[in-house]
This record gives structure tokens, C-alpha cells and sequence, in this order.
């Protein structure tokens, strides 16, 4: 077996498209991303759950602090080199820590020590950020929830939660005690415990007034104090001197319209929400006057949004659904988490130069809209990618950074671990998202995800099309593609129908042309479910035309793992089709697959054996087959992601001389040759690798291009890369 490298020219990717202007506005890319787990003990279980929640940076902006709440500690990086994150290691602390705050040379912790939901107590750490130890610490009398430093760093502000059992009467409030607001001076950086003030903050709302939980809280440079009471919808804000309530106003609600309102395997955002409570969790100043919420909607659930206050309760901005529909069009919209839509929760603001950025985190979405301050309705800038489900958001001004800490850790379900990203503000061009979709004519997005399969157009360079897998099996989808442009655009998309109704039960996941209009399919069965392993034909309307299943022969050594991608070699009675199996079945030896060929005109069916390379941690298998110029393309890859990815890899495999086996007899091995690795194109975009290199097309001009699943948004961040390699040319 010959593993010869094939040449393929340097290309920017669509370069045509994406000349950076000579002037080119600044905006933010993420530099670098830091997996929590590097900040445990080198003889540590790895395998334990960690994260990385609110984050918080020393006043020279070089090294980062999060709390780490299922961990019970706080971590700490160094970002002298911010592109090169190095790990500083971890404080364990008795208890929860639930929030960070730097203020001169040390960091204060607030720290959950409570034993069960109606026993609340907590305390503030004060921990030297030179010795990274415990050297103080005040009884805060209850849960703390959230912390924050005064501007002129004279005192502290402690958000007392208190909050519910959600296992209680189905988490309806009241459930006592009440929460409250701690207010406790500072003096060169540490607390004077002994001036600590309560400030109750029962009465103030409609929602449960006996039970206040306050979240959140926020200090302008006026030292008055806001906090959003999220379960009672309610925000309140306080002088710090006095301890006085200045003014507490509600939350209030929000109509939403063009929303998705079914978790049902479809995007379809043609639905309404009528007076949704905001539900507030993150609260940030934006001037003197005026705040910024990022709405939640935990409680109750769905209101989606973010809204600009002034301090004395009136509505200067509400966002609606906007935000929401720019992170559908991203692909990032979060279906399978559908009631609360992509859950608003984290909020930043900081003035970069002379311009003041607000930053919006999605829970849900993974992801961070970027917006500039105007006094009036925000002007949207971008979106950036994040680790999955970010908490804190922090910007550093002073080293045109932002920061992201992303709580969810999938280690037990074997997924991404939780990661702290760097990005940086600078004259470039964003490099994500790489692919977005088109408004539609009636004002709502053109909803996509979880790509799987891809295939050039066969007359216009830069076109093609590509296939949503199982996730969006109520509404099976072909979308058109339009790579000529930076981000690419999706510009329609085919719902294939069966008897006029969308198909159901369907995992698409390859595509090819039929030469005549149309496009065969290679759907994955499932044997539990019923599903038989096919290929479909389908029209120009996305019709079915056939359905042709596997042969007999093939089916009593069939497993989950079928059908991951089709090709079409030839025209009219010459055409056949290649299609590649995923893993291994029942009759193949192990460390091979099958290359499937089906002769369209005379419905037989032969097959090859293809070599995989050798797997470390889990397995390897094929994701996409392509024809192009006399060789099968094909994509290679293990199911690692992160740093333990090896394996992301185009194949090539001469047709010249390929004779496949009638199915049941000695299948003949293939020659395959290395054709382009494709790990640093999924580090480019600086976060962690992506296991789903799923779809890989070339179009009429030779170009290959390749493009990632995710996973529909389900324990995943959502991104999405799609990337040019260049020419592909067949040559040794």
C-alpha cells in the first residue's frame, strides 16, 4: 500500500471574494482557546468533570482567574503571550466558588458552603494572585451568587442568591429564605469584613416579593449598584454608600415574532411568543445612566433577548428575536434546546479605543454577538464562536482582548471538554463564520446545520450543494451553496419530499449529481429504528423518485454505521455510482471498509476493500467520497477531537485499473495515496479540532472544498468550518 503525497498549490481561501480592504475595520478573531483540564495536577483523574464559569484578569491583563464550580476551585492562566495560553494550575476551596473578581494584587471568590437549598451560606475568599493562596476570608451569611469590584475599587458588591430547589413544586418561587445584596469596603484590594451591609431586597417585586433571589450585579462610576433579580423579573438599583434602594423596576416582557416554537427536527421560524417575561440574568453598565441585561428567560423561558435600560426603568433598546435570527443564519441555532430558544445569559461592555462594544453570550447557541455602543439602537459588528454554553464573558481594553469561559464539559458523554477562549480586537477581517445563510423573502432565516455530504455543481465554479443529516430528519434538506463569496452563503434550501410531504426518518448523509437535474442520495440506516441503509433519486423539486436498497447479499453483516457519502462516475449507461461505508461490517476484516459500486443501468452491485489507516484512541473511519479527473477522493478521519485528532485526511484512489468484486466474493484491496491533511485547517480558526470532517467537494474548476458537521447545535458548540484546499490535481 503506497502512501505517496500529493501536491496541492497554496490557495487563499476564496481569495477572489475576501481581498482585505486597505482600511479594513477592526473586529475580533479568536487567537487561541485553553482546555480547563490543562490546570489539573499532573497525576490527576482526567476524566473528572471540571469548568470554567465567571472569569475574571489582573489588573495588568496577564493573568486570568475562573472559578471551576463542579471542581470546587479557581484556576489560573497566563496570558502574557495571549496566543499562547500556558496553564498556572488550580486553588481547590472548600466549597463552590461561584464567581471571580481581581482587584489589586488578589483575586475574591465567592464561595457557595451551603449543605443543602434551605440551609443557605457562603463566604468571600481572598486569595494573593502572586501566592495563589487563601489569606483572608468574610462569612457572607448565604449563597453568593455573583461578585463584583467598584470602578474606584473602594468596595465590593456580593449578589446573596439564596436560590431555589428546582426539584421543589416544580421550582416555583417562593421558597425561603430570601436572598440579599452584601456591600463590603475594600482596602488595597482586600475586604474590611466588619463594614459589611445588607441590603434586603424583599417587597420590590410582583414575582414572589417575599423571595427575592437576586443574580447579578454591576457597578457604575457613580458607585450605585445594579442587580437583576432573575426569578422575580425585577432589576433594583442601589446607592453603595448608603445601602438605599434608589429605584427597582420590573424586568417587564417581550413580544416575540419569526421565532421557532417546536423542537421538532425542522427550522421553521414562523412562530410567536406574546408577553414573555425577560427573566434577567447578566447586568452591566453601559455609561452612567444606562444598562444592559442579557435576558435569559430560565424561569419561565423563551424571551431571547437582550435589552438597554436606563437606570430609572425605561426601555432604551430591546433586541426581540434579532440577535437570534443572525445566530440561526451562523447555523448555530439550537433546536433540540428549542422552548428557550438561544438563551441570552452572559453580557460584557467595554470601550476599546474610542468605541464601547457590548458582548452578548449564548448559552445555547455558543456563541457571542458583538455590537458597538451608539447611544441608540446598537450597531451589530459580528458573531464570534465559543467554546459550548459560555458563562462569563471579560473584556480587556488595555490588550484589545476579549475572553470567553465556557462552562460545559461532555467528558461524560466523551465529548469537549470545557475550554477558556482568547480573541483579539485589530484591523482584519473576521475569519468566522465561514458559512451563513440568506434571509428568506418573508423575513426569517433560512435555518441549517449538522452538514454532511457535498457535491460541485456541474457547469458554475464555486457552486454546490450539500445535505443536513438525521438531526433535521423532519425537514431532510438540500442546500445550495454559493462559495464564491467570504463567509460562503447558503441560498436555498430543498426540502426532498415523499408523496409531497417531507420525507421522514431520513439520514443524509452524501450527495452526488444525477446528470439530469437531480441528485442520488446515500441515506444511513438504522437498523433499530427500521430504517433500511439506501440511495434515494431525487428530481430538481426534491422529489423521490426511486428508493434502491442494499443488496441481499450485503444485509446479514450490516451495522449502524452504513452509508457516509456517493459519488457518480460516467454519464448516462456508463454512470455508476461509488459509495463508502463507514466502519468496518460483520465480513470485513478489521482495519478495512467497503467501497461500494452500484451500475445504475444494470442494478448490480460490486464492491472494493479499502485500507484504513491505523487508529490510536477510537476509531477511524470514511466521511465522503468525491470523483474528480479519473480518481476517487476520499475522506478519512478518526472520531477525536481536540488535541487526541489524528486522523482528518483526503484519500485518493486511481479508478484506472479498479475492478471490484461481485458482494460474497475475496473483495480486491485498493491502493490509496495521501492527498492533503486537513488538521491545520481546523486549527486555523483557533479552537479546538472538530471530529466531523464530514463533507468534501470539487468543483468544475478543480477547487476542493471541504466542510464540518455540527452536530445540529446537541453537545456541541455549533461551529461550522468550511474551507478551500486549492487545486486538486491528480498527479504524484
Amino acid at each position: 500500500m503506497s502512501h505517496r503525497f500529493l501536491t496541492i498549490g497554496l490557495w487563499t481561501i476564496l481569495a477572489a471574494s475576501t481581498a482585505i480592504p486597505a482600511m479594513a475595520e477592526p473586529v475580533f478573531n479568536r487567537i487561541a482557546s485553553f482546555p480547563v483540564i490543562s490546570n489539573l495536577p499532573k497525576d490527576s483523574d482526567l476524566s473528572q468533570v471540571t469548568s470554567s464559569e465567571i472569569i475574571t484578569a489582573s489588573e495588568d491583563g496577564k493573568t486570568l482567574v475562573y472559578s471551576d464550580s463542579p471542581n470546587g476551585a479557581i484556576g489560573f492562566i497566563d496570558i502574557t503571550e495571549a496566543g499562547k495560553p500556558q496553564p498556572l494550575g488550580q486553588l481547590k476551596l472548600d466549597g463552590e466558588p461561584t464567581s471571580v473578581a481581581a482587584v489589586g494584587a488578589n483575586v475574591l471568590a465567592a464561595v457557595n458552603t451551603s449543605k443543602d437549598k434551605a440551609n443557605p451560606s457562603g463566604r468571600l475568599d481572598v486569595v494573593e494572585l502572586a501566592s495563589r493562596k487563601v489569606i483572608a476570608t468574610c462569612d457572607l451569611g448565604g449563597q453568593p451568587d455573583s461578585v463584583a469590584i467598584s470602578p474606584d475599587k473602594t468596595f465590593a458588591a456580593i449578589a446573596i442568591e439564596n436560590e431555589r430547589d428546582e426539584e421543589l413544586n416544580d421550582g416555583e418561587i417562593p421558597q425561603l429564605p430570601s436572598g440579599n445584596l452584601k456591600i463590603i469596603s475594600l482596602k488595597d484590594g482586600a475586604p474590611d469584613c466588619a463594614t459589611a451591609k445588607t441590603v434586603e431586597l424583599t417587597g420590590l417585586s410582583e414575582i414572589a416579593p417575599e423571595d427575592a433571589e437576586p443574580e447579578f450585579v454591576s457597578i457604575n462610576r457613580e458607585n450605585q449598584i445594579a442587580v437583576t433579580l432573575q426569578e422575580n423579573n425585577h432589576i433594583a438599583i442601589i446607592d453603595a454608600a448608603s445601602g438605599k434602594i434608589t429605584n427597582h423596576f420590573s424586568a417587564g416582557t417581550v413580544d416575540l415574532d419569526k421565532i421557532d416554537v417546536e423542537k421538532d427536527g425542522a427550522l421553521k421560524f414562523d412562530g410567536s411568543a406574546k408577553g414573555v417575561l425577560r427573566e434577567p440574568d447578566t447586568i452591566k453598565w453601559l455609561d452612567n445612566n444606562r444598562v444592559i441585561v442579557a435576558n435569559e428567560g430560565d424561569y419561565k423561558g423563551g424571551s431571547r433577548s437582550f435589552t438597554i435600560f436606563t437606570k430609572d426603568g425605561k426601555v432604551a433598546y430591546e433586541s426581540g428575536a434579532s440577535l437570534e435570527h443572525k445566530i440561526a443564519e451562523a447555523g448555530h441555532y439550537p433546536d433540540k434546546r428549542n422552548k428557550k430558544g438561544v438563551e441570552l445569559e452572559g453580557a460584557e461592555v467595554g470601550k476599546f479605543g474610542d468605541t464601547n462594544y457590548l458582548f452578548v453570550a449564548s448559552e445555547r447557541a455558543s456563541i457571542v454577538g458583538v455590537y458597538k455602543d451608539t447611544g441608540a439602537e446598537p450597531e451589530f459588528v459580528q458573531l464570534l464562536p465559543s467554546g459550548i454554553a459560555p458563562e462569563g464573558v471579560l473584556a480587556i481594553p488595555s490588550r484589545n482582548l476579549l475572553v470567553t469561559a465556557n462552562e460545559a464539559d461532555l467528558i461524560k458523554d466523551g465529548g469537549v471538554r470545557s475550554h477558556v477562549m482568547i480573541y483579539e480586537l485589530k484591523d482584519q477581517k473576521p475569519n468566522y463564520p465561514q458559512i451563513v445563510s440568506t434571509m428568506k423573502d418573508d423575513g426569517t432565516p433560512l435555518g441549517w446545520g449538522a452538514l454532511s455530504g457535498l457535491v460541485a455543481d456541474l457547469k458554475e465554479a464555486g457552486k454546490l450543494y450539500a445535505v443536513s443529516d438525521s438531526f433535521y430528519s423532519a425537514a431532510p434538506s438540500i442546500f445550495t451553496i454559493d462559495a464564491n463569496q467570504s463567509p460562503a452563503k447558503i441560498t436555498k434550501a430543498l426540502v426532498v419530499k415523499r408523496g409531497g410531504q417531507p420525507a421522514q426518518k431520513l439520514d443524509l448523509e452524501g450527495i452526488t449529481t444525477d446528470g439530469d437535474g437531480g441528485f442520488w442520495l446515500a441515506n444511513e440506516g438504522d437498523q433499530a429504528k427500521l430504517v433500511p441503509h439506501a440511495i434515494l433519486n431525487v428530481n430538481g423539486k426534491g422529489e423521490i423518485k426511486k428508493e434502491i436498497a442494499l443488496p441481499e447479499e450485503l444485509l446479514p453483516n450490516q451495522v449502524r454505521f452504513g452509508l457516509e457519502g456517493i459519488t457518480r462516475v460516467g454519464e448516462g449507461d456508463d454512470a455508476t455510482l461509488w459509495m463508502a461505508i463507514q466502519r468496518e461490517w460483520k465480513d470485513d476484516e478489521k482495519g478495512f471498509v467497503k467501497l461500494l459500486n452500484y451500475n445504475i443501468k444494470d442494478k448490480s452491485w460490486t464492491a472494493v476493500s479499502y485500507p484504513l489507516d491505523k487508529s490510536g484512541a477510537g476509531w477511524v473511519g470514511l466521511s465522503e467520497i468525491t470523483a474528480h479527473d479519473g480518481q476517487l477522493y476520499i475522506v478519512e478521519r478518526d472520531n477525536q477531537i481536540g488535541d487526541k485528532a489524528a486522523n482528518k485526511r483526503l484519500y485518493r484512489v486511481a479508478l484506472e485499473g479498479l475492478k471490484p468484486a461481485k458482494i460474497g466474493e475475496k473483495l480486491p484491496v485498493v491502493e490509496k495515496v495521501l492527498a492533503h491533511d486537513f488538521i491545520d485547517d481546523l486549527k486555523s480558526a483557533n479552537g479546538y479540532i472538530s471530529e466531523k470532517l464530514e463533507g468534501f467537494a470539487i468543483d468544475v474548476d478543480g477547487n476542493g472544498y471541504a466542510v464540518t458537521d455540527n452536530d445540529g447545535v446537541d453537545d456541541s458548540s455549533g461551529e461550522t468550518l468550511f474551507f478551500g484546499i486549492g487545486k486538486v490535481q491528480a498527479t504524484n
